[in-house]
């Protein structure tokens, strides 16, 4: 097991070794030659990354690389590029665990996008299957103003400590980790299997480190959250505690029954004390012999966050021409919604971007920006302009949002309009991160087997509907919209202001494409709060929930309440009345287009399988 610090220079971004390409392909070879079933195989893949599309054909795969803590150095990015240009459809996908996805890889050049990634350092180990998936964080960690500490060190050493643990990739289902650094930064860590909160204390007069630790939160067809393992875990005790849970589960786990077999499963069927005890069981075995230190004293971890010196600052007419050479040639290809350069809408002046986009950091002259991706999609020409733009005002690195965006920090304050130019110039001024004209999305019908709708289609039509009207997007200020196509919780939209859940009905004997909507999701209390299901719309009505939503909010608000605050205590029946009208559908009110679904051209013809997410 690789437990070295890694921490300057280039070195602290590389978590890949090429031995685990060198199985990868061994393992391919044996599949093929037939000494391992296809049940080994998939197992092996899911493990490495792979993952089977619905589509077949030439053995269609997306490839997921972990993005630990959501952080990619430009040199990184640049080779993301790469490999969507070269190995899939000249873009990738930002996903909401902070990762990167590659759609329609063929599965035998599976190894050339996997050697291109780890000579970058990005490995695909544990990225899928069931093991320690990638470690999260908030992208605001380091610079945001009120958080506790900079949770980053920590989960930094917390990922290479179980990247290839002999626990990670034998577990009886994944399991997910997040840290935050506490005030507003939640990370969304309350609805992960581990979810590690920064927290101090004082003994005896000296400040001491710590997080508090939730375990067994979920969404999906349980949604739970996590709860209260420890009030204070000192820091240099994380890989104890993770340990000994993470013992309990592969020990007492189901490896039978795959679609409830999550942690939170077994707490459900133990009971909480009882699992409690057997974790702590664990853990006093753990002390006996030694909790695995921290590569760093607990109580000063390296510095992470500092102002980038050196980098290289081209005049800004040549970065201007550099850049948009880079998008020129851009072309997103294959099959599926493909990223599309839209004008930007409702802000002439870049008044409404620095607004909603540009935060300033706690290091006083230094702000955050925003660069948000519809959909997750970003073409490789749009990368490599992040690489360039990360190079020349940021700190040579970005990071991904859980919300499928992309944050540059370290900006000076006085580069902003700059920066802004540079982005506009290219297509990437977008304002209104995570709002009503930013619906993020999990990929959907477009290529997951256990899809029901493709969900890509209904956060684009929501996303270009309500950038056209940004009076709506004020009028709903904060709400923060989820789509999924199934109801596991890969689009995190049970605990988002609105979740939208694909499903289907008939009409006359014929499928029809609908949504669950489920109002008042939010994961930033001590205890998160579900979404409620307030109406089943047809497809082709979602974007009509808004409206009726929005103005229910405004008649029944008190003096100040956010609209999430208020759809979450709402009565349900306020709700579901306002929202009525939309859900019947029959016959004779039947269009044709209802019949078809968002993002799609032919008629609707659900096709889930069985997926890969419980293999």
């Amino acid at each position: 097991m690789a437990h070295d610090t890694l921490s300057l220079g280039r070195a602290r971004f590389d978590f890949a070794e090429a031995r685990d390409v060198d199985l990868f392909v061994d393992t391919l070879a044996k599949f093929e030659r037939g000494e391992i079933d296809a049940d080994a195989w998939r197992a092996f893949r899911l493990l490495n990354g792979t993952y089977a599309q619905k589509q077949t054909e030439g053995g269609a795969s997306m490839l997921r690389v972990k993005v630990p803590q959501g952080i990619l150095t430009a040199e990184q990015l640049e080779v993301v590029a790469d490999v969507a240009e070269r190995w899939s459809r000249g873009f990738a996908h930002i996903t909401t665990r902070q990762n990167f996805q590659f759609h329609f890889v063929a599965l035998a050049e599976i190894e050339q996008a996997m050697r291109a990634l780890a000579a970058a350092g990005l490995t695909t180990k544990e990225a899928c299957g069931n093991s320690v998936r990638n470690v999260t964080a908030s992208p605001t960690a380091g610079v945001a103003a009120d958080e506790v500490f900079d949770p980053v060190p920590y989960a930094e050493a917390f990922t290479r400590f179980f990247l290839r643990h002999p626990l990670s990739s034998t577990l009886p289902r994944k399991f997910k980790v997040a840290f935050s650094g506490g005030g507003g930064d939640h990370a969304f860590a309350i609805v992960n299997d581990l979810g590690f909160f920064a927290r101090t204390r004082v003994r005896d007069g000296r400040v001491e480190r710590g997080f508090r630790l939730t375990v067994a939160g979920g969404t999906a067809i349980l949604c739970r959250s996590g709860e209260e393992l420890f009030d204070f875990l000192p820091a240099g005790e994380i890989f104890g505690a993770a340990e000994a849970v993470l013992r309990v589960f592969d020990a007492k786990g189901d490896r039978v029954h795959r679609h409830k077999n999550r942690l939170k499963f077994l707490v459900k069927q133990l009971g909480w004390e009882p699992f409690r005890r057997l974790v702590h069981e664990e853990l006093t075995a753990i002390r006996s012999t030694g909790i695995p230190p921290l590569p760093f004293d607990p109580e000063s971890p390296p510095e992470a966050e500092h102002a980038p010196v050196g980098l290289a600052r081209p005049s800004p007419a040549a970065l201007r021409a550099r850049i948009e050479a880079l998008v020129e040639a851009d072309v997103p290809r294959g099959p599926g919604l493909r990223p599309r350069s839209l004008p930007v809408l409702g802000d002439d002046d870049g008044a409404r971007f620095r607004r909603s986009n540009v935060r300033p950091q706690r290091q006083e002259g230094f702000s955050l920006v925003t660069v948000t991706l519809p959909l997750g999609d970003v073409t490789s020409g749009r990368l490599r302009v992040l690489a360039e733009l990360a190079r020349a005002y940021a700190d040579g690195a970005v990071r991904t949002t859980h919300g499928q965006n992309v944050i540059l920090r370290w900006v000076r304050n006085e580069d902003v309009a700059l920066l802004h130019d540079h982005l506009r110039a290219v297509g990437l001024a977008e304002p209104d991160p995570e709002s009503l004209a930013d619906v993020s999305s999990c990929p959907g019908a477009e290529t997951c087997k256990l899809a029901v709708t493709q969900s890509r289609g209904a956060a684009d039509l929501l996303s270009t509907q309500f950038r056209t009207d940004r009076s709506l997007v004020d009028r709903a200020d904060g709400l923060v919209v989820k789509v999924s196509g199934c109801p596991n919780g890969c689009g995190l939209h049970h605990v988002a202001g609105v979740g939208l859940q694909g499903g289907m009905r008939k009409v006359g004997g014929r499928p029809v494409p609908q949504y669950f909507v489920l109002v008042g999701g939010d994961p930033s209390g001590d205890v998160a709060t579900f979404g409620r299901v307030a109406a089943k719309v047809p497809a082709r009505r979602v974007a009509e929930v808004f409206p009726a939503l929005i103005a229910l909010y405004a008649q029944r608000r008190t003096d100040g309440e956010s609209i999430t605050a208020y759809l979450a205590r709402a009565p349900l029946g306020e709700v579901k009345a306002a929202l009525a009208h939309l859900e019947p559908l029959d016959e004779a009110r039947a269009r044709p287009e209802d019949f078809v679904d968002l993002g799609e051209t032919a008629a609707y013809a659900p096709d889930a399988t069985e997926g890969e997410c419980a293999a």
